[in-house]
């Protein structure tokens, strides 16, 4: 049969139309971030990720909370996505659950401010509730100390990296799976930060669900790269609230090699690999 040219055109254009609308629809399948801001009062702006697609069909899911470092303060919500969950998922990380990411405008962490957010989305979403996680680096390492001791018996399990504790009793810490990770060289938060929390635990009598991994010559940036891992989020969502006795998954090792190679299963390059690492401070 013949086209005429004019034909052939309109043929193409309804022929793009129809794959644009095809891209879009994928588009708003995709589960996506969404900005909060002014939702919870006297707490945080925060994004927040749900990982279906079907509203109507939720299941319950973990709850994850990333609390950022200090560079990331402000009110640009934007700058959340530099690092972390949001990042990660967009270079093609997998992670199964629900996801806070909340914006600190500046200063120390407030468990308490957090907590509001958390409570926010367990009234709004099909969150389980023996499943909630934080875990955080730099100034979101002392937030997620803080924040696990202040709720020890909430938070599932917590990993703080590169970070501290400003908490009075740190001691509460020895009730909950913690992973405390931090560099030898890091010369932006001292090692002997998290040597103190850890000194804290271990004065309880009971350091059995620590694990603190002090990596050698690790710097204060590279660590950031376990945000990208999948055996980040393996290890946290191999606990529970509900685990008789709560122990400790121990069936994980960070070494410098790991991170290393933190990008290779990812579908996507790692902007990091190629210009180096960011100030994660």
């Amino acid at each position: 049969m013949y086209i005429k040219s004019n034909g052939r055109k309109k043929l193409g254009i309804l022929w793009l139309g129809v794959l644009c609308l095809w891209v879009i629809g994928l588009r708003a399948a995709e589960p996506q971030f969404r900005a909060f801001r002014g939702t919870v009062p006297g707490s945080y702006n925060y994004w927040f990720f749900d990982p279906q697609t079907e509203p109507d069909e939720r299941a319950h899911y973990p709850l994850l909370i990333f609390l950022h470092g200090a560079s990331l303060c402000g009110t640009n919500m934007d700058k959340v996505k530099r690092y972390g969950p949001i990042s990660a998922i967009a270079k093609g990380r997998s992670i199964d659950s629900y996801i806070m990411a909340p914006q600190n405008p500046g200063g120390a962490w407030n468990p308490e401010r957090v907590m509001k957010i958390v409570d926010w989305a367990i009234a709004n979403y099909a969150v389980d509730t023996t499943r909630i996680y934080v875990y955080g680096m730099s100034l979101g390492g002392y937030g997620t100390i803080d924040v696990a001791a202040a709720y020890p018996d909430r938070i599932a399990a917590a990993m703080a990296i590169c970070g501290g504790g400003t908490a009075k009793d740190l001691g509460r810490l020895s009730r909950l799976p913690l992973w405390i990770i931090h560099g030898t060289a890091d010369r932006a938060v001292s090692i002997k930060e998290s040597d103190r929390v850890a000194a804290a635990i271990r004065a309880t009598g009971d350091d059995s669900r620590l694990i603190y991994t002090r990596l050698q010559g690790v710097d204060h940036g590279r660590p950031a790269r376990l945000f990208y891992m999948y055996q980040t989020y393996d290890w946290l969502f191999s606990h529970s609230t509900h685990d008789p006795g709560r122990p400790v998954c121990r069936d994980f090792e960070v070494t410098p090699e790991l991170l290393k190679n933190a990008y290779q299963d990812l579908g996507r390059a790692s902007k990091y690999e190629e210009e180096g690492e960011i100030d994660m401070e």
